[in-house]
């Protein structure tokens, strides 16, 4: 696994631990994390603070020229709220922990011209799944089930 999912399940794991979602992603500018976050809608009541938005938030504010040239790493495949975000800003590149637990919007990223690369890692894959056997009605409601 390449450094920046490693930091992204990381982020996935504090989520975990802290009793939320274990969904973590960071952001990536030059080679460098310039965001990292996690899903943070159980601990602070939040309803758009999906891994994604909370690495975007904890970026800052960035000049579009830099959003053009990052790579976003997300533990789970986006969701439309996310996928928007990503499309919004421009950024052209983003590399998903896996899809089996659930498929976010990666066609309509394509379609839209952003790279998307599935990493299928099995970390990533069995964080999701003991959460959702644990949690699914939490789970059902972060995905609007």
């Amino acid at each position: 696994m390449d450094q920046y999912l490693q930091a992204a399940l990381e982020e996935a794991k504090k989520g975990y631990a802290e009793g939320g979602i274990p969904i973590g992603s960071v952001l990536v500018h030059q080679g460098r994390i310039i965001g990292r976050g996690h899903n943070k809608r159980v601990q602070e009541g939040s309803v758009v603070l999906h891994g994604e938005m909370d690495a975007l938030e904890n970026a800052g504010r960035q000049p579009a020229a830099v959003y053009r040239e990052c790579v976003l790493y997300t533990t789970l495949s986006p969701c439309p709220m996310c996928s928007g975000t990503i499309i919004l800003y421009g950024i052209p590149r983003v590399v998903i922990g896996e899809n089996r637990t659930f498929m976010g919007e990666e066609d309509l990223l394509r379609a839209r011209g952003v790279e998307v690369e599935v990493a299928d890692n099995p970390e990533c894959v069995q964080l999701m799944e003991r959460f959702i056997s644990e949690k699914p009605d939490l789970w059902n409601e972060d995905i609007g089930v």
